[in-house]
């Protein structure tokens, strides 16, 4: 089993609290000789549309020193989960999930959000305080009740 990243917990809560069903806890993934794990995997229906949505989540603090170096570790990992989850499970859409503090931060500035846009990054931010999600970008629907913060 792989080590949880720090707010695992606090994310799985803020996003039950969203009324997302918690599926995966972690969503396991093989691909050919390897073994991956993203953190959560997750469920909602949408009831005007009777629409199930999935994502996964992966969970990252960024509680490194070195914050551009978390990054790009994230990044790498992000794109080698992505890439796997589009071949197994198409419809699932992968989220990677960061402190909002550390969104407006570091997430923000023009090379880290340039890089983001390229390579349609999907972003989650959550409260460390609240327990709550604040930011889907992009929303996993167009309804902008997701948002919280």
């Amino acid at each position: 089993m792989p080590a949880r990243d720090f707010f695992h917990r606090l994310v799985r809560i803020a996003l039950e609290k969203a009324n997302w069903q918690i599926t995966h806890d972690p969503y396991l993934l093989q691909t050919g000789s390897f073994d991956l794990a993203i953190d959560l995997g997750a469920e909602r229906i949408i009831a005007a549309q009777w629409e199930k949505l999935k994502i996964a989540v992966e969970v990252k603090s960024f509680l490194e020193s070195s914050k551009i170096s978390a990054f790009y570790s994230a990044l790498g990992q992000f794109i080698t989960y992505r890439f796997a989850l589009r071949n197994l499970e198409p419809d699932r859409k992968l989220y990677l999930a960061v402190p909002d503090e550390l969104y407006d931060k570091l997430f923000q500035t023009s090379l880290v959000r340039q890089i983001t846009e390229q390579e349609q990054v999907y972003l989650l931010t959550y409260d460390i305080f609240e327990e709550v999600i604040c930011q889907w970008i992009p929303s996993p629907t167009t309804a902008s009740a997701f948002n919280n913060c």
